[in-house]
């Protein structure tokens, strides 16, 4: 009898998504068909590549679309053969990794080709790939990027005119241009130029060899990989170089450790402290990861006695002083450099404070505030700390409460998903790519919590 199978379902609404995704951002790329044709002109194949030409997309990623979907072919007939029994499970295990590196692997590879061939300020993302590698230049320059202007670079050319606060602000942390600098240099001392995405795409690609590792039931692993690799959004945010990914690499490589070593906790505190000291997102799942870490100890009290703090410290402190100490040495060189500038860069801007402050923009519900009237435009300071504040407060209350009452790994994760879900609602803005990181933190949460690793 033929075996449906939900994997099978998912992962083909998945593929129709992202493709159809890709066909609609590629529309905002006027310059692409001709910029991939000049690209192919002097490769031996450019006769077959011409053959495939089409009036809405470009040949090469018209290939890996129906080189995808053959893929797919091949893994809805082997799973309606053998479902995930026997050599199976493998078969469907590589042909999912297969998908995705053509996908979005390879989409992301010719997007940097284009961007080579092209201008230093196309075919990617702004503030990730095109100003953090003019910080990397500041960097090796022993300059301050934070202190520094990005008014004449690249990073100039990039978006509207009237929203460039960012020329005045790097908004990330120091382990984004710390970490990349070397790959930088090797990159410009061998083949003569560098695109950030080389650091972003095989970190992602390695995030997603941990998956299976991490979960247990042979459906379940090919779930928990398609819905992240394949995430709609994540997906797209790879493509074009948003730093997300980078992020969620070193948090997913820090659960793995912990589920891997959890009477050791010291090397999984310390993925997560370079997490910290990448993107502030990280910092809102220290509390959870804390709370986890004193899971046998703790209790099921929201408030422990006052005669057990002094215990609890001295246990937290053994277990995850790693994690400050790793996020403060990239921290607090820079912050002790010119404190101000460090924090004017990283909140203010976000915060919209300041002459040249980010403007409220995204899927919150600060266009509520605009709507009602509530600020003169987009660029005015409106007080949204204190509806995250109301909101917030409780709300992370109740989320300890259920982490102590079930403290396990997914727990932590779709609590920290989803006060930080509540945060950006109330924030100054909400960004699609936001909503893709806590999608896939959501995923890995789930299936931890059904399938998690046997207890060290």
């Amino acid at each position: 009898m033929p075996k449906k199978s939900l994997d099978s379902l998912l992962l083909f609404f998945l593929v129709i998504a992202k493709i159809e995704i890709d066909s609609l951002a590629d529309n905002v790329l006027p310059d692409r068909i001709a910029d991939v044709q000049r690209l192919i002109a002097g490769w031996q194949w450019q006769s077959f590549f011409r053959r495939l030409d089409h009036p809405q997309t470009d040949p090469i990623t018209m290939l890996l679309w129906v080189s995808a979907f053959g893929l797919l072919g091949v893994y809805l007939l082997v799973s309606m053969w053998r479902g995930t029994s026997g050599w199976a499970f493998p078969v469907k295990l590589i042909t999912l990794y297969a998908i995705i590196a053509l996908l979005v692997v390879g989409k992301t590879g010719l997007l940097i080709s284009l961007r080579h061939q092209s201008v230093p300020w196309s075919y990617s993302h702004d503030g990730s790939v095109i100003q953090t590698e003019t910080t990397i230049e500041y960097f090796l320059g022993g300059k301050n990027p934070y202190v520094e202007d990005y008014v004449d670079t690249p990073m100039a050319q990039w978006g509207i005119n009237e929203y460039r606060t960012a020329l005045y602000h790097y908004p990330y942390l120091p382990l984004m241009f710390v970490f990349s600098a070397p790959f930088f240099s090797l990159a410009h001392s061998t083949i003569g130029w560098f695109d950030e995405r080389m650091v972003y795409l095989p970190l992602f690609a390695l995030m997603l060899a941990l998956v299976p590792l991490m979960v247990r039931g042979k459906r379940e692993k090919l779930l928990a990989v398609m819905l992240i690799g394949l995430n709609p959004i994540m997906a797209e945010d790879v493509i074009f170089g948003v730093s997300d990914p980078f992020v969620l690499f070193w948090m997913v490589l820090a659960v793995w450790l912990l589920a891997k070593h959890r009477p050791q906790p010291l090397w999984a505190s310390a993925a997560l402290g370079l997490a910290c000291a990448a993107k502030p997102t990280a910092w809102f799942l220290v509390p959870f990861w804390l709370l986890f870490l004193l899971k046998d100890v703790w209790g099921t009290r929201l408030i422990p006695p006052i005669s057990r703090w002094m215990s609890l410290a001295k246990i937290v402190l053994r277990r995850a002083w790693a994690l400050p100490t790793v996020a403060l040495a990239f921290l607090l060189p820079y912050f002790v450099w010119n404190p101000f500038a460090m924090y004017d860069d990283v909140w203010r801007w976000s915060a919209g404070q300041g002459e040249t402050g980010y403007q409220i923009w995204g899927w919150g519900a600060s266009n509520l505030v605009l709507a009602f009237g509530w600020v003169a435009d987009r660029f005015q300071y409106f007080p949204f700390i204190v509806p995250q504040a109301i909101i917030g407060v409780p709300l992370l209350i109740w989320l300890f409460r259920r982490q102590l009452k079930a403290n396990t790994l997914g727990t932590m994760l779709w609590g920290y998903a989803i006060f930080l879900f509540v945060f950006f609602y109330f924030s100054r803005f909400m960004q699609p790519n936001y909503l893709g990181f806590l999608g896939s933190v959501l995923v890995l949460g789930y299936f931890l919590d059904a399938h998690v690793m046997r207890e060290a």
